[in-house]
């Protein structure tokens, strides 16, 4: 049950980092970022994996660069949801999706597969 809350709380801080960074992309409510946090989570769960299956021969042909436009229209379907969550057109979105999908990336390093927090330990060898 952490690890969702902590991933809830990274997709939070990566749309607000979003919205700070790229000019086009506007919040305006707390609650509005976290309600797009939330159905941004599902759309990515839920829809998708369904998109991503339909265009797999663009995907394939584009070396997955393709996928950055899927991410950009999820960004653009929960912004469409939210009536104080606007994006000014394509690019924001693309740049969004990117600075939404890194901030997921280097997040997603403390939470392990299950969705539980991993704890990583060093330890100094010594010969």
């Amino acid at each position: 049950m952490a690890g969702i809350v902590i991933r809830f709380c990274i997709v939070a801080l990566g749309l607000w980092l979003a919205s700070e960074m790229v000019t086009g992309i506007h919040i305006s409510t707390t609650g509005t970022l976290l309600g797009a946090a939330l159905i941004l989570g599902i759309v990515n769960a839920v829809i998708r994996p369904i998109i991503i299956i339909f265009t797999l021969p663009i995907s394939v042909i584009s070396m997955g660069f393709f996928l950055l436009v899927i991410n950009a229209g999820m960004l653009g379907l929960v912004a469409w949801l939210f009536k104080n969550f606007t994006i000014d057109g394509f690019w924001p979105a693309f740049w969004g999706a990117i600075i939404v999908g890194l901030t997921s990336w280097v997040g997603s390093a403390f939470v392990g597969p299950q969705g539980r927090v991993d704890m990583y330990y060093y330890q100094q060898r010594r010969f």
